[in-house]
């Protein structure tokens, strides 16, 4: 090395030093000191897919995702118009107990959930692929189920969130005079003016409590309100424009013909939401 290299190596080293006397040698983060978990390797957790997806309990997804449940409802918008003024039709009604709640306390912890769903994290969450987010956009092509998300959304509304979000189908299917709002006080506001002989097999999957549903219903009938129980879900809360097409499970004294409407509709639910107590899914 020549004079010059010398000089200027010397005043690198002279640099490090002072660098390290004001501001102290450099330490690795924390999270890798202490071998934590960090951000890359959580997403990259197996509780994000199939098949450890599928069996998680509330409880592990609740360990890094608890401000689903713990967040709520501000009192006040920013503008300052108060939660409790501003109710849906639905939040009136006699199933809507409480004050306004968030998305996922609705779903999981608020006292009708309670009663009458049995809804877990993955009922709706079944893994995800943190690569992309599209169907059918990753590099390695498409999975054995590309109908498994929808556009940057952790679920598939058409499969999950329909079941309970649809379209009532008052006149296409069910042959009523007008929308289920209109014509309930000609029924009593009871489904199972109809329902006590039709489509008698319900509600038997495992993100259900179908006694307590049934149940409510026929609680109900005294005060003209079992209505409100049902159609709740079968409509009243529409997120969408179109009926799901549930499965037909048999019931006793269904005609042996399928109407035109139904010919293509499963027999049976899906498999994940069978009760273990049940040898069909119904």
């Amino acid at each position: 090395m020549s004079k010059y290299d010398w000089i200027i190596a010397a005043i690198i080293v002279a640099t490090m030093a002072v660098a390290v006397v004001l501001f102290g040698a450099a330490r690795p983060p924390a999270d890798v000191a202490s071998n934590a978990p960090d951000y890359l390797r959580s997403t990259y957790s197996p509780l994000h897919f199939r098949p450890a997806a599928e069996l998680a309990s509330d409880a592990e997804c609740l360990a890094c995702h608890r401000e689903v449940i713990d967040d709520r409802v501000q009192a006040k918008s920013p503008a300052g118009l108060e939660a409790g003024n501003s109710l849906a039709w639905y939040q009136r009604v006699s199933t809507y107990a409480g004050d306004q709640e968030t998305f996922h306390r609705r779903h999981l912890t608020t006292p009708l959930a309670k009663q009458l769903m049995n809804l877990q994290c993955n009922t709706c969450h079944q893994g995800h692929d943190p690569r992309e987010e599209a169907p059918g956009s990753s590099a390695t092509g498409p999975g054995p189920d590309d109908t498994a998300l929808t556009l940057r959304k952790q679920v598939n509304p058409e499969t999950v969130c329909l079941k309970c979000h649809g379209q009532m189908p008052a006149q296409e299917i069910m042959g009523l005079p007008g929308p289920w709002t209109d014509v309930k006080e000609s029924f009593q506001n009871d489904c199972l003016v109809c329902h006590a002989n039709q489509r008698t097999n319900r509600h038997n999957v495992s993100y259900l409590n179908a006694e307590a549903i049934e149940a409510a219903a026929q609680a109900g009938k005294e005060t003209k309100t079992g209505g409100d129980v049902c159609h709740g879900c079968h409509g009243g809360r529409a997120w969408y424009r179109i009926a799901y097409p549930y499965a037909r499970h048999p019931w006793p004294g269904m005609p042996a013909a399928s109407p035109d409407w139904a010919k293509d509709r499963p027999g049976h639910s899906e498999p994940r939401f069978a009760k273990p107590s049940s040898p069909v899914n119904r």
